[in-house]
């Protein structure tokens, strides 16, 4: 039961850690609690373009349900801003059929796979003390690399992983352990890293919905979901993926996430001459954002929804979650052959990490807090103010739902400034 790395979460984003490892020559466990790839899902399965391509995938019948070109925003009072991206943007996938894909790719790059496996505990224990007595280890530790892989690097497995594997604990040996296991990551809490700022509990439905047009999806900002937005994602012309996230501290009292997305099918007009009904299937779960101050230390990277990686903007993860994923992978990899797996040499994929995608969910989160504070009557007004010919063709040009930057920083530039900063006030100032 030695490893060099261990992936914790067989999600998107863990697989593609793992894979990345096993790539740069690591011996490679992935676990996973469940007792099958994708389930439950926890994801409005709403994915952009460069997503998929960035998790080296080809978009397929196998997990695609249907394109996205653009979006309809929705102001509190009615108006609509419509925003076409005159190409395919994103795609409605499967997230079950998505996420054994990658599973799968993994398992082909000899990443070993074991389901019903539950971490439960965590030791550092070769980390704990540093000094020579942790030297002599190392140098104990040299050992012939299993399947033909060079031989006399020093190595360690530091990490003891305590897991429940189909219900019997065992004790898996890890140079370095990854937790790509979701917004309330155990590896996270054990390794005493911090969790993610915030959590924004959301719930979706799969219903009858007739479309306006199958290629848009809707989006609702305003006090329908106070903090975030509402949403439908259409899978085809008759059914939708309709659902809404909130920030927590702005419901009221006894309202929660479902009673908010009730009240949103039966009083929103848009929503409710559209909406038929009872509802297919149902998802809820938490958008982390926010990344703690560090996500790397002893012998522990975390990676994806453990790391807050998703975006503020629009609540997706898979992106900047196979960004870096990657890195950690391939950092996870070099350190455990190399023997060191302290957390200096791991804080290489905090550094890294943090530039790309880090930056732009950092500004992301600005956009997030200034969009989310706006009341009804401001959104109107900002929406209205967007709603111009000029302004809608630099959105459709430059709109990128993973680098909402661009778009920005180019409407700052454009001939519309005074307009916009009339509506934004002092916000576009304070992101650039």
């Amino acid at each position: 039961m030695n490893y060099d790395v261990v992936v914790v979460g067989a999600g998107p984003v863990g697989s593609t850690a793992a894979r990345y490892a096993a790539i740069h020559g690591a011996k490679v466990l992935l676990v996973e609690e469940h007792a099958s790839i994708g389930s439950p899902v926890g994801c409005t399965g709403l994915l952009s373009t460069r997503a998929v391509a960035e998790c080296e995938l080809r978009p397929s019948d196998e997990f695609v349900f249907n394109s996205i070109r653009g979006a309809f925003v929705h102001a509190p009072d009615g108006q609509s801003l419509p925003i076409d991206g005159k190409q395919t943007k994103a795609y409605v996938v499967s997230r079950k059929n998505f996420d054994r894909t990658l599973a799968t790719l993994a398992v082909e790059e000899g990443v070993e796979l074991s389901l019903r496996t539950t971490a439960v505990g965590l030791e550092n224990a070769g980390l704990e003390h540093s000094g020579l007595e942790k030297a002599g280890l190392r140098a104990e530790n040299e050992y012939k690399k299993e399947n033909g892989r060079k031989e006399g690097r020093k190595k360690d497995h530091p990490v003891k992983l305590k897991v429940l594997r189909n219900g019997k604990p065992e004790v898996i040996n890890a140079g370095v352990v990854i937790g790509a296991d979701g917004v309330k990551s155990r590896i996270a809490r054990y390794a005493g890293l911090g969790m993610p700022k915030r959590v924004l509990p959301g719930i979706q439905v799969e219903a009858p919905y007739a479309s306006e047009d199958s290629a848009f999806v809707e989006l609702f900002p305003g006090s329908h979901a106070p903090g975030f937005f509402a949403w439908t994602v259409p899978l085809n012309e008759k059914v939708s993926r309709i659902g809404l996230a909130v920030e927590p501290k702005m419901l009221g009292q006894g309202e929660t996430p479902v009673s908010r997305l009730q009240k949103f099918l039966s009083s929103n007009p848009h929503v409710k001459a559209r909406y038929g009904g009872g509802m297919l299937d149902f998802v809820v779960g938490g958008i982390p954002i926010g990344p703690p101050e560090k996500t790397s230390t002893d012998g522990v990277l975390v990676v994806g929804d453990a790391a807050g990686q998703a975006k503020p903007t629009s609540g997706g993860g898979v992106y900047p979650g196979a960004l870096a994923a990657k890195i950690a992978g391939r950092v996870a990899a070099e350190a455990a052959l190399e023997g060191n797996t302290g957390s200096g040499r791991l804080s290489e994929y905090d550094r890294l990490w943090r530039k790309t995608p880090g930056k732009e969910l950092e500004i992301g989160m600005k956009v997030h807090d200034h969009i989310g504070k706006l009341e009804d009557r401001q959104l109107n007004e900002l929406i209205a103010s967007l709603n111009t010919p000029s302004i809608l063709e630099t959105i459709t040009e430059y709109g990128d739902m993973d680098h909402p930057s661009v778009v920005l920083k180019k409407l700052m530039l454009s001939g519309n400034s005074l307009r916009l900063m009339k509506a934004f006030g002092t916000f576009l100032r304070t992101c650039f």
